[in-house]
């Protein structure tokens, strides 16, 4: 069966400095991946090669087996990336639910509109007419899940969608992964929590300065396995 999403020696560059070194991933149809690291360790560099914000011309990425390295950020949206991308990034002159509709920009055919995600979001229908960015963080949150869904994406790409939020907001955000899972959606998650990372990942990829320093299924590693790939270190 075709892979979902697949590189095979990914590297990427900023002028002379190298910030990934031939990274191996795999994402099956259906399935949850988390990237752990520490800063800097090439995760949200992975994820801007993967939606076309990072040149990678010449490169192979392959999306349900067609080829994408190369294509324009909006080519790869076409063909079912989409990303919620670090800190929100909501505009602020919209309303929540015009911000949820600029997603729909290119819309592919799927199970995910504006009744659908106000559905995984209930706390949004209240708020729909309100300024984005005058939401609670975690309120801010949804809507940013919800418009990078309303494309109806086959891969879902989330970079650090709990920075900055409180404990219990997060776990109610990540309470939709698998109603979104449900509907079709494979997800791809950048996590600096490790013990989130493992609760929600059915298989986990640890990033150290560029380069992949662990991988396999969440069930199996160890806590010192992940503390020696993370850091570079071992734990008592």
């Amino acid at each position: 069966m075709t892979k979902l999403l697949e590189t095979e020696g990914l590297t990427a560059h900023y002028g002379d400095f190298q910030a990934l070194f031939g990274v191996d991933m795999t994402v099956e149809h259906g399935e949850t991946v988390a990237i752990i690291g520490a800063n800097g360790a090439g995760k949200s560099t992975f994820l801007r090669s993967l939606t076309g914000l990072q040149s990678t011309k010449g490169q192979t990425i392959r999306l349900d087996g067609q080829p994408i390295a190369g294509l324009a950020p909006d080519k790869i949206h076409k063909a079912g990336l989409a990303m919620v991308p670090e800190g929100r990034r909501l505009f602020p002159s919209l309303s929540v639910e015009e911000n949820l509709l600029i997603g729909a920009a290119g819309k592919r055919k799927g199970p995910w509109d504006l009744k659908a995600v106000y559905e995984l979001f209930p706390d949004l229908v209240a708020k729909k007419n309100n300024p984005g960015t005058a939401l609670s963080g975690g309120q801010q949150q949804m809507v940013a899940i919800g418009r990078a869904l309303i494309s109806n994406p086959k891969l879902l790409l989330c970079d650090e969608i709990s920075l900055g939020l409180a404990p219990k907001i997060i776990k109610d955000i990540y309470q939709a992964v698998p109603l979104i899972r449900a509907r079709g959606t494979a997800i791809l998650v950048v996590e600096q929590d490790v013990g989130q990372a493992m609760a929600v990942a059915d298989r986990i990829y640890c990033f150290m300065e560029g380069r992949v320093s662990l991988s396999g299924k969440s069930s199996e590693l160890t806590r010192a396995q992940i503390a020696q790939a993370y850091f570079g270190t071992e734990i008592a």
